[in-house]
């Protein structure tokens, strides 16, 4: 891994594109009205919450995620394709993760693909973003 070789601006980008993925991902046109079945939560709860803390927590660790991709991706050979290819063997390993504690958590198959996919997504578009802004 060569520090040098991690573009930071890449990462903040990287890392925010969890925002726009996420924004379309639980709209209601896609999983948003399954996520909120399944996650036991209602239009209500969702509206009350502390939004400015989840968004800035939501950015900072999406941040941390890119640049630690970003530091994985640390290679001269790195491009676009491998960006895209790691990013999403990255998203497979956290699919994983998340389908463990959902499992546990007794959460539906439906509310683990919808996590899950979320996971692979971002991922994929934050490694194809890192691997393109070399």
């Amino acid at each position: 891994m060569d520090m040098n070789l991690v573009h930071w601006p890449a990462v903040v980008v990287a890392g925010l594109s969890a925002f726009a993925v996420g924004g379309l991902w639980y709209s209601n046109a896609l999983f948003g009205k399954a996520w909120m079945t399944d996650s036991g939560l209602d239009i209500k709860e969702i509206n009350a919450s502390g939004k400015g803390k989840i968004f800035g927590f939501t950015a900072l660790f999406s941040i941390i995620m890119s640049a630690n991709l970003a530091m994985f991706l640390a290679d001269a050979k790195t491009d676009l394709a491998w960006g895209a290819i790691a990013g999403f063997l990255a998203g497979i390993w956290t699919f994983g993760a998340i389908a463990t504690h959902s499992l546990f958590e007794l959460k539906s198959w439906r509310y683990i693909f919808i996590n899950g996919g979320y996971s692979v997504v971002s991922l994929t578009l934050m490694g194809l973003i890192l691997g393109a802004w070399r």
